[in-house]
């Protein structure tokens, strides 16, 4: 039978969307940035690649088909792109991941990238007879996290102390130097604005660290933080992920592949599993799809030694960890979204390379990547750690 490994990642840092660093760099030119390093680390001949698949959310085109030839890669090797929103980039290696296991490709990149900068919202007309069945279907993602927070009890306190801790542990694990071997500085060219003349010009600039996140946060300020609906609402810009952009990429391959190469993988892909969840509450989305991925696998939560479950807001994976009975010490221990920032179709892709890069410190067997998706969903997928 065959098996999927990943011997390789590698990402951009993340810049903070209109702000940063890649406020004027394409999706095409992240991701080709992140292949290129992802497929070199994996020691890899770049004709051999057969695939790219990459998620992505904001595309115009055939991003991955793009990227790859960015990449340097052959004009023999093809590309698809795919969107299941925020999930986009872990159903990427999913896809891949099946393509080596199931058509017999021997090496397949899965990856995963986003602009917000450049998405500048859209997303096409609406379906009238989808309004009309689910009028929630289009509700704004963070009017879903306000559902998700009035309808389960999710206190704005509760909100601003688990984003406090977000915040900390990225900043201990920032400072502890655990994101360098993840992350290939990229040279820019950033637009900036000046702030009284309101004149923009273009600078340099190198996105060598990820950049959204503020160490210097403090409950306090949380607090003062007014919800974004409203009064009596919930979610701040403090307890929700940050609009930031950046890509990711894993080279997967066929274990008796990497075996034969002599190459030692991050780990294997195991299994992927979606459900599907009412519209205005998709934020709980994770809490269907990880009993259904853990069932199949004949596994349970407490088998499972570390978790990253994406942090778009903090009301909706507070109760998906508590509702699932996630131990907080095996949970985002290196922070989440809320700090590091979200771009969609990226943060799957990045969420997997990160976990096993940690499952390896921690020596770690069996994790899992989830996260919601808009429309009401959730994604979950189980990977094996290799030491």
């Amino acid at each position: 039978m065959r098996q999927a490994v990943i011997v390789s990642y590698a990402r951009t840092g993340l810049a903070k969307a209109a702000r940063g660093g890649f406020n004027n760099t394409s999706n095409m030119a992240m991701l080709g940035h992140a292949v290129e390093h992802a497929v070199k680390r994996s020691k890899v001949d770049p004709k051999e690649v057969e695939d790219v698949v990459a998620g992505c959310v904001a595309a115009s085109g055939n991003v991955a088909r793009g990227a790859a030839l960015l990449a340097g890669l052959p004009v023999t090797t093809s590309g698809v792109t795919i969107n299941r929103a925020c999930s986009s980039g872990l159903n990427a290696i999913a896809h891949a991941a099946h393509y080596v296991t199931h058509e017999g490709a021997n090496i397949v990149v899965g990856s995963g990238v986003d602009s917000i900068s450049f998405q500048g919202g859209g997303g096409g007309g609406k379906e009238e007879r989808i309004t009309q069945m689910y009028p929630a279907y289009w509700m704004p993602m963070i009017d879903t996290a306000d559902v998700v927070a009035a309808r389960y009890n999710v206190s704005r306190e509760y909100q601003d102390q688990y984003s406090l801790e977000s915040q900390r542990r990225m900043a201990a694990a920032q400072q502890a130097g655990k994101f360098k071997d993840e992350i290939v500085a990229m040279k820019t060219q950033m637009k900036v604005v000046d702030k009284v003349t309101k004149a923009e010009s273009i600078v340099d600039y190198v996105v060598d660290r990820d950049e959204c996140n503020r160490p210097d946060t403090t409950l306090e300020g949380l607090a003062r933080l007014e919800p974004v609906k409203g009064p009596g609402k919930f979610i701040t810009a403090g307890n929700a992920s940050q609009l930031s952009d950046g890509a990711a990429a894993v080279v997967v391959m066929e274990a008796k592949e990497a075996e034969r190469r002599g190459l030692q993988p991050l780990g294997a892909f195991k299994g992927w599993a979606v459900a599907g969840c009412e519209p205005d509450e998709m934020g709980i989305g994770p809490v269907f799809a990880i009993p259904r991925l853990l069932e199949r696998h004949g596994l349970k939560v407490g088998d499972i030694d570390l978790w990253e479950l994406n942090e778009a807001f903090a009301s909706q994976c507070l109760y998906s960890r508590d509702k699932l009975g996630i131990d907080p010490a095996k949970y985002n221990v290196n922070g989440g979204s809320i700090a590091i920032g979200h771009p969609f179709g990226m943060t799957g892709a990045r969420l997997t390379g990160h976990v096993l890069l940690e499952g390896r410190r921690r020596k770690a067997r069996h994790v899992v990547v989830s996260m919601c998706i808009g429309g009401g969903m959730g994604g979950a997928g189980l990977f094996e750690v290799y030491h």
